[in-house]
């Protein structure tokens, strides 16, 4: 499928019909002693012991300006299992760091560690909410001894209020208002902006089983503005951690 074959030139490796990874650039950057992500930072996640995975690259029923990702949009056939995605995804982290063993300035210590990951960052692309078996996943990761991180674009408020709660569950925030919200995320529903709203209230009430994090990507020019706007955005779910992105 030429669908396929061009995200596999980008650096995907896929673990079923849907689903695939991609070695993440802070694992690569981590593993040449290049820095770490964030997450390790704020959060104690290792840079080389994460599996950046989407079990959705079928979909996403937003359209953001600023995505650089392909857009696709087709429905599931075959759904793909939890196990197998575990898998599959575990033998592929770690034939696509295999080279890396190449590479004079890897940190030989974190590249033995790496063949044997830690976490698993659900997100990449598409919308992760739309793959039918993600509570599976999720409680199949926590019985491995995974942590997890789910990211959602708030796009699917009565699918996030029954969620099996991840070690870190991300909402995504672009816009201060819905007016730019129709222009910046293009999202396919004509209620998406009612839906991020609830979805906002929902975050709220999983605070408790959960840890939670509002995401906001700012543009200049086009959406850098209106900061109370944003406040009351994040007051309605009042989140753990809120990450602001350029």
């Amino acid at each position: 499928m030429a669908y396929k074959k061009l995200l596999e030139k980008q650096g995907y490796r896929f673990t079923g019909e849907h689903s695939a990874v991609k070695i993440c650039g802070w694992t690569k950057k981590s593993l040449r002693r290049k820095g770490v992500c964030y997450k390790e930072r704020f959060y104690g996640i290792k840079s080389h012991l994460c599996v950046q995975t989407s079990v959705t690259t079928n979909f996403c029923d937003f359209d953001c300006v600023f995505c650089w990702r392909e857009k696709y949009n087709r429905p599931f056939k075959k759904v793909d299992a939890p196990k197998d995605i575990i898998r599959k995804s575990l033998e592929a982290q770690k034939d696509l760091l295999s080279g890396y063993g190449g590479f004079p300035e890897v940190n030989r210590k974190k590249l033995i560690e790496s063949q044997n990951p830690k976490h698993f960052a659900i997100s990449l692309t598409g919308e992760t909410l739309y793959y039918p078996k993600l509570n599976e996943l999720i409680k199949e990761l926590h019985s491995k001894n995974f942590t997890t991180f789910v990211v959602t674009n708030g796009s699917q408020p009565k699918i996030l209020e029954k969620i099996e709660p991840p070690t870190q569950l991300y909402l995504s925030i672009d816009a201060p208002n819905e007016g730019l919200f129709k222009k910046i995320c293009k999202p396919l529903k004509k209620t998406a902006w009612k839906d991020l709203m609830q979805s906002l209230k929902v975050l709220k009430k999983l605070k408790s089983r959960t840890r939670t994090a509002i995401r906001i990507t700012l543009i200049k020019g086009m959406n850098l503005m209106h900061p109370e706007k944003y406040a009351d955005l994040i007051k309605l779910a009042e989140p753990d951690f809120v990450e602001v992105k350029a």
